[in-house]
């Protein structure tokens, strides 16, 4: 699986393009500058099948409908968090942005952890809340699409409107007692991996020592 990353929109989200066949792709929360993303596409002759969000917030969804109008693909969120999508205050935009609102009019809700075909790939959904209550993570092979759950040596922000430290933790603790070694795209900042962030990352040692 060949993974492209562009950083799109007010706050450099982390958008993810993974081929799934030749010529063929999905995303992975598109934040905002949907025509440089759009042009990425033609560039790289690449059809947009899905786009699968991790989570609600704006800086994960600011292009998604320009880009669901222009390719037809269709759009993924967790149950919990697809209110967000079509909410100002809900997905955080009235605070902190000052782009125009673009709710998402069409979209699939997924419920509970499930799987998401495309092509030749297959993309778990865990369900990982606690930085939103849908949060969710994708896995695929040996790449794990992170979100805002994990990143680097840190996590996503539990003081937001439908944050739960608690309900982090045991995401969290789902993510490192995964068997076999990951690669992890986070929503912000570099990449990096399952063994890396067992090592240095300081909310997963306190629960796994």
């Amino acid at each position: 699986m060949r993974i492209h990353t562009l950083n799109l929109g007010p706050l450099g989200t982390n958008c993810y393009i993974a081929e799934t066949a030749p010529g063929r792709c999905v995303a992975f929360d598109i934040g905002g500058d949907s025509g440089v993303f759009l042009d990425y596409l033609r560039k790289n002759a690449l059809r947009l099948t899905k786009i699968l969000l991790t989570h609600g917030h704006f800086d994960h969804i600011g292009g998604v409908e320009e880009v669901r109008r222009a390719t037809g693909a269709e759009v993924y969120i967790h149950e919990f968090d697809a209110p967000m999508l079509s909410s100002e205050d809900a997905s955080l935009h009235s605070r902190m942005c000052f782009t125009p609102f673009v709710p998402v009019e069409l979209y699939t809700v997924v419920r509970g952890d499930c799987y998401i075909n495309d092509a030749e790939c297959s993309f778990r959904v865990l369900h990982t809340p606690g930085h939103t209550r849908g949060g969710v993570c994708y896995i695929c092979e040996d790449v794990i699409f992170s979100g805002d759950t994990l990143f680097c040596e840190s996590i996503g922000r539990t003081d937001f409107p439908g944050s739960n430290p608690y309900s982090m933790k045991n995401s969290l603790l789902k993510l490192a007692e995964l068997e076999g070694e990951y690669r992890i795209y986070p929503g912000h900042n570099e990449r990096t991996t399952m063994s890396h962030e067992k090592r240095y990352n300081p909310y997963i040692r306190e629960l796994i020592i």
